[in-house]
C-alpha cells in the first residue's frame, strides 16, 4: 500500500476524532495533543500492517478514549442516558476491530452516532 494511502486513512481519522472532541467540548491543546499520539501509534502500525487502514479510525478513537479514561475520565459520556442516571456512562466503539465504526450505548444497544458524528 502507498504510503499516501496510509497518511489519508491517518488525516481522515484525526478529522473525524477531532470533530467527535469539538462537538462534546473536549478539543482543548492537550486532549489534540493525545490524538496525535495516537495517530502516531497508529501509523507505525499501519506501516507493518497496511491492509489495516480499514480499520485505523475505530482503532484512533479507541486509542484516545483509552488515554482521555487515564488522564480526564469517561468520554464520551453517553448524552441519552445521562439524563436518565446518577452515574453516566460513556459510549464504545463497534465494531472494535472493523471497518465504519459508531458509537453504541451498551446500556440500551443502541448506535447513537458513526465515529466522527457527534453531535
Amino acid at each position: 500500500m502507498a504510503s499516501s494511502e496510509i497518511e489519508s486513512a491517518l488525516h481522515s481519522a484525526r478529522a473525524l476524532i477531532l470533530a467527535d472532541l469539538t462537538a462534546r467540548d473536549v478539543a482543548d491543546a492537550a486532549v489534540v495533543s493525545l490524538v496525535e499520539d495516537a495517530v502516531t501509534h497508529r501509523r507505525w502500525w499501519l506501516e507493518q500492517w497496511p491492509e489495516g487502514t480499514a480499520y485505523v479510525l475505530g482503532l484512533v478513537a479507541q486509542d484516545v478514549q483509552d488515554a482521555l479514561l487515564e488522564a480526564y475520565g469517561r468520554w464520551p459520556l453517553c448524552a441519552a442516558c445521562a439524563q436518565d442516571e446518577d452515574d453516566p456512562h460513556a459510549l464504545s466503539v463497534e465494531p472494535e476491530l472493523g471497518p465504519d465504526p459508531h458509537w453504541v450505548c451498551g446500556k440500551r444497544g443502541v448506535v447513537v452516532a458513526p465515529v466522527g458524528g457527534l453531535a
